[in-house]
């Protein structure tokens, strides 16, 4: 049965003749119908809403599976990562703990006429989990994850990616998701910047448009390695900022532990040891080269020594670095 403060919402907004109001209650409806696997009544009523506005509304609204291209678009997938699974700062732990909670009592809040945020950015240096953390959030909520991709979405012709844009924004808003998008200032660069195009001016208008109209249970992560290149927009926009910074050996420490635990992967080498032969790796690197590790002990045999494993690893991985280093 439907939520009755949806119910009471919609009969509110059709009684009153509140279009935006009505659309974001059918939205919410359909919503809750998808998440309960009730795919029928759910594309019953996407197919309601989409006849209830004209054909050539910019703002129609159809099923994510139905949408034509929408493939292109985005990439979805079921996330696995748990929260426990990550290394995060205090704060950072918080920040995700609080907004965790609004969600999953989300209907507290709407008794009160109060939504859960659902717009965040993260901000942090390659490697330091932000794609990751997007997956742990998804998994909690026990919502997909939808990766835009931008090879689809961004158009060489004027006007090809606002309509790519209405495209997958239609496609969205009618499903609980995470709705990622990785390298956000590639599509959310400073609209001042005299260097770029008008077009590149009207994405990002569009964008944020776009964004603001989302209900609710669209959780939209923006992830940059450039905070500097967003647009000032952004920052307004983002209800929760979230910094994910270089890991601390403590940090190091602590993930190499924790992986040794839930992969039963026995390194040979104490994991302070490890942490500090690989002073300027990021978590990706770590799992990287932890991956490294846990294969070349697997193809070594039964009776194969993960200190050795380990130890021929260190020196590569250490070679590398200072070949790294030594680029022009």
């Amino acid at each position: 049965m439907a939520r009755a403060d949806l119910l009471l919402a919609l009969v509110k907004s059709g009684a009153g003749a509140d279009d935006l109001a009505f659309r974001r209650a059918a939205e919410a409806l359909i919503a809750e119908e998808e998440a309960k696997k009730h795919g029928v009544l759910a594309n019953q009523l996407t197919d309601a809403l989409t006849r209830r506005r004209p054909q050539n509304s910019a703002s129609k609204v159809t099923s994510l599976t139905r949408v034509e291209g929408v493939a292109a678009l985005l990439h979805e997938r079921e996330p696995e990562r748990q929260i426990s699974d990550l290394v995060l700062p205090g704060m950072v732990r918080q920040q995700c703990a609080d907004l965790l909670e609004e969600h999953h009592r989300r209907d507290l809040l709407r008794s009160h006429g109060v939504e859960p945020r659902h717009r965040i950015l993260f901000v942090g240096p390659p490697g330091g989990g932000k794609t990751s953390l997007a997956e742990a959030i998804a998994t909690e909520l026990a919502v997909p994850l939808l990766t835009v991709r931008y090879e689809g979405l961004i158009g060489s012709f004027l006007g090809e990616t606002a309509a790519r844009m209405d495209t997958l924004f239609s496609a969205v808003r009618v499903r609980p998701c995470v709705l990622f998008f990785d390298e956000f200032d590639a599509v959310a660069k400073e609209r001042g910047d005299t260097h770029e195009t008008g077009e590149i001016k009207r994405v990002v208008s569009s964008l944020l448009l776009q964004i603001d109209k989302l209900p609710s249970h669209v959780i939209v992560i923006a992830a940059t390695n450039h905070s500097e290149l967003l647009d000032r927009a952004v920052w307004r926009r983002m209800q929760v900022r979230v910094e994910l910074p270089q890991p601390t050996r403590a940090g190091k420490i602590e993930w190499l532990k924790a992986w040794s635990a839930r992969t039963g992967l026995d390194f040979g080498l104490s994991v302070r040891t490890i942490a500090d032969r690989l002073p300027h790796v990021s978590y990706a690197e770590l799992e990287e080269f932890a991956l490294d590790v846990q294969r070349k002990t697997i193809l070594s045999g039964p009776d194969a020594s993960g200190r050795s494993a380990t130890q021929q690893l260190l020196e590569q991985w250490n070679k590398r670095a200072g070949a790294d280093t030594n680029e022009p």
